[in-house]
């Protein structure tokens, strides 16, 4: 854990706490002896889930968006290292990956596999996500006002704010661009999970930067000074920057911003499951 050190956040602490939520996603999604997902060709969750299927015997197939382009580029090198096969669909087919006519298509092909959606966030993905809260270091545990978080896909998010304890927040940056629909999202995945909707988030839409993997020279500036990865953190941190200096935070606020993603954690077995990214480490040193 590292304390983020600005003059702009005046009494506000901010305090970062790095956690694989890649991770926490796959772990109560573990059982099947074949998982087929989707991603992009930089993808860190297909990355993710060939990584934990060569670490745990279970065969993984990567449905990649667009053609394929040889050679491979390094994401998609070291998921075929890690023993996953890859598929591709046409940019138009993978919008329409989660209807079941795409699916039988892919079951088709592939014979009897597990679906796990785009961003692994389904309802064993927030259960996973839920215990973030209770496993923060101790500096911060219990002690703090909010918890931030980038915002993909939106099941990060959902099990954060179901985990946390009364009288905390949870709020999250979208890093795409029109992004409204993920508060259905969000709100869907813990009714999946839980059977019930918190109303203690919220998501932030404005720091988007012109959408996924776009970015400004603004954005530029602010990832080369703090040195940290641009496709979700940079947006998250630098939304949070920006509405201290707007007075969002009362004086003696306490932030805990999570840096999503490190690839090399690994995934713990549990239990049998029940139900847009980029490959870039989520924090640079």
């Amino acid at each position: 854990m590292e304390e983020l050190l600005d003059p702009a956040l005046g009494a506000v602490r901010v305090f970062l706490v790095h956690d694989d939520n890649k991770a926490r996603k796959l772990r109560y999604n573990l059982g099947p002896a074949r998982i087929l997902t989707f991603g992009g060709a930089y993808s860190g969750h297909i990355r993710a889930v060939a990584a934990a299927g060569l670490r745990h015997g279970f065969e993984t197939i990567g449905v990649i968006r667009g053609e394929e382009h040889l050679p491979l580029n390094p994401s998609l090198a070291h998921a075929v290292a890690c023993g996953m096969r890859l598929d591709y669909l046409d940019r138009t087919s993978y919008r329409l990956k989660h209807t079941p006519e795409i699916q039988a298509r892919l079951r088709a092909r592939w014979g009897d596999v597990a679906i796990l959606p785009e961003g692994g966030s389904n309802a064993a993905a927030v259960r996973g996500c839920a215990e973030l809260p209770g496993e923060l270091p101790g500096e911060v545990a219990g002690d703090y006002d909010v918890i931030c978080c980038p915002v993909g896909t939106g099941g990060t998010l959902a099990g954060i704010s179901a985990g946390l304890p009364e009288g905390r927040r949870a709020l999250g940056f979208a890093v795409l661009k029109g992004a409204g629909f993920l508060v259905g999202e969000v709100a869907r995945l813990q009714r999946e999970a839980y059977g019930r909707v918190w109303s203690n988030w919220s998501i932030n839409l404005d720091y988007h930067f012109g959408g996924y993997a776009r970015t400004t020279p603004t954005l530029n500036g602010f990832i080369a000074k703090y040195r940290v990865e641009g496709v979700y953190v940079a947006k998250m941190l630098y939304g949070i920057l920006d509405l201290v200096r707007q007075g969002a935070f009362p004086r003696g606020t306490r932030i805990v911003a999570v840096v999503t993603g490190q690839p090399s954690t690994p995934v713990a077995e549990c239990a049998a499951p029940t139900g847009l990214d980029s490959g870039e480490p989520r924090w640079r040193r």
